[in-house]
């Protein structure tokens, strides 16, 4: 049996599907066997952030009856396995987002691991994912409108009976202007699961549509995920370590 977890967040903009891409990419380094599915219908990103925008066969093909769930799987060169939506206006009106549930038994068996990339808020397309979820993860930024939100997602899902594992508070740069780490754990009453911070080699990495944890395994962020990733599965992350010569010159 799989374990689902929901990758959510309470507005957008936070870095949820960033979070989604690295911890997939970070849990299968750890030999852990991983599915990443883009729930977002709306505005699904997961494909566009692995440079596949536009695929032949889409999650919307298997949720409106065109397709089965193994002819929407594509493997990354990360070796993740990847089910993208659809990007396609006519494609989202064909959508029954309602069969999303159906469709939880054939995902059951792809992986040890199947992370879910919900979308933003509290509509209809986040409860549908929630619904389907074992564990949660909030993705907030040290800001008081997102870690409000970040706390409504958090009750929401445990009226629901989900397991929320923790928050990540990603984009944090030390600003007087942000909140602290203690006062947004007072304020959410979970556990904080661990801290991205502002990182231009997070932008490098979308620029070059890839995971950071992948392009630049060296840089905070990607180290970050990894022990992030590490602290979800129960398992030690080990960080890389560069070679002398090239902490001496940069590389």
């Amino acid at each position: 049996m799989s374990r689902f977890i929901l990758i959510a967040s309470g507005k957008g903009g936070v870095g949820k599907t960033t979070t989604a891409v690295n911890l997939a990419t970070a849990m299968h380094s750890m030999d852990e066997d991983v599915t990443l599915v883009d729930v977002n219908f709306t505005t699904p990103n997961v494909g566009i952030h692995l440079g596949a925008p536009v695929v032949p066969i889409t999650l919307n093909h298997v949720l409106s009856g065109r397709a089965e769930i193994a002819d929407a799987i594509y493997e990354h060169e990360s070796g993740i396995k990847v089910i993208p939506s659809s990007i396609s206006i006519s494609e989202l009106k064909k959508l029954e987002e309602s069969n999303l549930s159906s469709i939880v038994k054939d995902l059951n068996h792809i992986s040890d691991t199947v992370l879910l990339d919900s979308a933003a808020g509290l509509g209809s397309e986040a409860m549908t994912s929630m619904s389907i979820a074992d564990d949660v993860v909030i993705v907030t930024n040290p800001e008081m409108p997102a870690v409000t939100d970040a706390l409504k997602t958090a009750k929401i899902a445990e009226e629901l009976g989900k397991n929320v594992l923790g928050v990540i508070v990603t984009r944090t740069n030390g600003s007087k202007s942000e909140m602290s780490l203690k006062s947004i754990k007072e304020m959410l009453e979970i556990p904080i699961l661990g801290v991205i911070p502002e990182d231009d080699c997070v932008k490098e990495a979308l620029a070059m549509r890839n995971a950071v944890f992948l392009t630049h395994p060296y840089s905070k962020a990607a180290v970050s995920y990894g022990e992030i990733a590490g602290k979800i599965l129960g398992k030690r992350f080990e960080a890389p370590k560069r070679s002398f010569f090239a902490r001496v010159f940069g590389l």
